[in-house]
């Protein structure tokens, strides 16, 4: 999700003042030839140890939100998009908050003060991310107010605050208030007989000041008001109450706000101001602890709703003896408040977007490709043993994945299908066929991980269905996420059995097929579908996997394979061979496989890197990491493959994956990267990755201070490679 102007210094971490100076981006080479470029020195007598190599992954994670928060500048994306760049860039924020930085402060409580290979302390990371967070919010809001509002408003879509309403509106909104939202609302006095009240996490609150005496004579004080939960954020005012021709919304807060003195009767609001809680929204499952992981879970998830404090927001008008209390009330300090222009929970005017039907706001619609290939046969079976079939999402159709596994649940020839499930929607018509399968008779084993955050309660539901349909449900291992994409079915053809399988590198969801990047290989190569027969039967049975031919599996050879594979380049480059890499993936953490691109680069291999979140790496660093280039790709689409090339001496290699290069999925999850064995398949997606390393419209280039820079068009033409993709596989039609 990215595109907008160069940010300024000032909208950056501050560089360590160990950190080596920036060196300036190379020029950028595609289908290079061998350049010539040779170790310098010996490579053992690096110190590739040093915290100056490294950049905080925290820091660098806020990076990739501001990147994200640039697109709603950029006047190439159409209006609503920028809205919605701005709105995601809140979303984000919630997350990093609710996850990041609740466990830097777990960690300073715990007294822990270990820091990473960056060697930041835990406090240093939060004073830099507190600066940096203040920065970005402030601009977020100037941004909505200054320029995305009045540039709705000029579209005629606007949003009407309290001071602004006609009498019509103030007529309506006076209704809405008594007939919607009195009737729900629940104001909690605050005394010695009602304590200060547990608010739900994210929940949009009001701290209200009074004056005079309440109905048994109590003098006011301070009162709390929940916003009703049950009611939309953002209201649509009706047609005969806006100006011709326009669409008008209104705040649930502005609404609150005007009648809050009907909430308390016989008393004067001096003043109401919105706040906003977010808390540690984390789940501890204690693996040694657990017998039953379904019922634990079900017990976290009730208790996410309530954890520590981690940031206040409340409405820039606030007093600040109202919020040096509420601060008090949940153990914050003073960085931990953010003061708003606005309304607090941005995120929820999501809304208008899927209320607003203007499709020349919008990015123009297209309709998802599909391969040639597939439209050979009436059987999916039958195309797929013809030859592999790998799909591009989005610019390809998810339906092949779909409609794969339907085919499977009605053919009688079918006799079992295995598939992994971490991320799907709620109407899914994968666990569809999966029930319709299961039903039928076939022997269906789902291994389902209920720990993919922030979908738990979805994929304990999901479980709960497939069970009653009588599929086999595994929770997966406890202490390892499974976190692979796979599917394989088995299918008597001939009085034999034969293997079909399906392998990604995104989730079984066809809502973000259409919004992220991924690769899907369906296939029915024997070795490949045999290795995939072996990881079920691992995660199913807990026995050692037997030997495993082509793919690559973590948390057993995947990490130690990657790091063979990058030194391999670099022996070739040290002979004085052409090396050339490209990884692309979402983030890039792993100590050791940046020691091992380190090595590479000082090799003399070409790497570059298309790491569109965090990075830990530094490029261009003098004698270490001059032959690398890291670019972040953000657009329209959110860029979601896990991709990695090696030139490999001219014996080129391409492999897919569903794991990053971080920590968690090489030693914590259970991932598989496969190769492309088709060689024409294997070709298009060096296209694809070169069509990447050229974009000159979403491509940010990562300087080795750890900022990010826009990559400058001057005077070459444009080239977007989500547009050029999705020029080459979506439909003509």
């Amino acid at each position: 999700m990215e595109e907008p102007r160069a940010m300024s210094d000032t909208n950056q971490p501050s560089r360590p003042a160990e950190a080596p100076a920036a060196a300036e981006t190379p020029p950028l080479r595609v289908n290079r030839t061998r350049t010539g470029v040779r170790a310098k020195g010996d490579p053992s007598a690096l110190d590739l140890d040093d915290p100056a190599l490294y950049l905080n992954r925290e820091l660098s994670h806020l990076q990739f939100n501001i990147r994200v928060l640039e697109q709603a500048l950029d006047e190439s994306h159409p209006l609503l998009n920028r809205l919605m760049f701005l709105l995601i860039f809140s979303s984000n924020l919630d997350e990093f908050f609710e996850i990041r930085v609740a466990g830097l402060k777990h960690q300073l409580a715990l007294g822990n003060d270990s820091t990473g290979a960056d060697g930041m302390l835990p406090r240093q990371v939060l004073g830099e991310i507190s600066r940096i967070a203040h920065e970005q919010v402030a601009r977020q809001y100037q941004l909505l107010n200054e320029v995305l509002i009045p540039a709705l408003e000029e579209q005629h879509l606007r949003f009407r605050r309290r001071d602004q309403w006609t009498p019509a509106q103030q007529a309506w909104v006076r209704d809405y208030f008594d007939d919607e939202i009195m009737p729900v609302i629940s104001p909690i006095g605050l005394d010695p007989s009602h304590p200060f009240p547990r608010l739900v996490n994210k929940s949009l609150n009001f701290i209200v000041e009074l004056e005079g005496k309440d109905a048994f004579g109590r003098e006011g004080g301070l009162a709390i008001l929940p916003a009703p939960r049950s009611l939309p954020r953002l209201i649509a005012l009706p047609a005969e109450c806006c100006a011709e021709g326009y669409s008008e919304y209104v705040f649930l807060s502005s609404m609150i706000h005007a009648h809050a003195h009907e909430v308390f009767p016989g008393m004067q609001v001096r003043g109401c101001y919105q706040f906003r809680l977010t808390r540690n929204a984390d789940l501890s499952v204690d693996p040694e602890a657990v017998s039953d992981l379904a019922s634990a879970l079900r017990g976290e998830l009730l208790a996410r709703r309530y954890g520590s404090g981690v940031r206040l927001e409340v409405a820039d008008n606030c007093p600040e003896p109202l919020a040096e209390f509420l601060l008090k009330q949940f153990e914050l300090e003073q960085n931990d408040l953010y003061r708003v222009q606005g309304p607090v929970n941005l995120t929820r005017m999501m809304a208008v977007l899927a209320d607003v039907e203007r499709p020349e706001l919008r990015y123009r619609p297209f309709t998802p490709g599909l391969p040639k290939a597939l439209k050979k046969h009436d059987s999916l079976f039958e195309a797929i043993k013809d030859g592999d079939i790998l799909l591009h999402h989005p610019f390809h159709a998810f339906s092949p994945v779909e409609e794969l596994l339907a085919e499977a649940a009605r053919d009688p020839a079918v006799l079992a299908i295995k598939q992994t499930l971490y991320r799907t929607g709620a109407d899914s018509q994968i666990v569809s066929a999966l029930v319709e399968a299961a039903r039928g008779g076939k022997e269906v084993t789902v291994v389902i991980e209920l720990r993919a955050r922030f979908d738990e309660a979805d994929n304990l539901a999901l479980a709960s269905r497939l069970q009653e349909a009588g599929a086999i449900v595994i929770y997966g291992v406890m202490a390892f996420k499974t976190h692979a994409k796979l599917m394989h079915i088995v299918r008597r053809e001939r009085g034999e059995l034969r293997y079909y399988a399906h392998l990604g590198t995104g989730n079984y969801h066809s809502g973000t097929a259409k919004l992220y990047t991924d690769y899907s290989l369906m296939t029915a190569h024997e070795a490949l579908c045999e290795d995939v027969h072996k990881v079920f039967q691992q995660l199913s049975g807990m026995g050692k996997a037997r030997h495993i031919e082509h793919l690559l599996h973590a948390p057993f050879t995947l990490h130690e394979q990657m790091v063979a594979m990058i030194d391999r380049e670099a022996a070739h480059a040290a002979a004085g061979r052409r090396a050339h890499l490209i990884i692309k993936c979402n983030s890039l953490t792993e100590p050791k496989l940046i020691r091992a691109l380190y090595r590479a680069s000082h090799a003399g291999v070409e790497c570059d890197l298309i790491i569109r979140g965090m990075c830990c790496l530094r490029p261009g660093v003098p004698g270490i990491s001059d032959n690398i280039r890291v670019r972040s790709i953000v657009g329209r689409f959110l860029e979601h493959t896990r991709v990695f090339y090696f030139h490999n001496d001219a014996s080129p290699e391409v492999w897919a994956s569903s794991a990053d290069f971080m920590e968690r999925n090489m030693f914590h999850r259970v991932e598989t990267c496969f190769p492309l064995l088709d060689r024409k398949l294997a070709a298009r997606v060096r296209k694809d990755l070169e069509t990447y390393l050229v974009d000159n419209c979403q491509s940010w280039l990562l300087d080795s201070d750890g900022t990010y820079h826009k990559r400058e068009l001057g005077d070459a033409a444009p080239i977007s490679a989500q547009e050029t993709l999705l020029y080459a596989y979506a439909s003509k039609a």
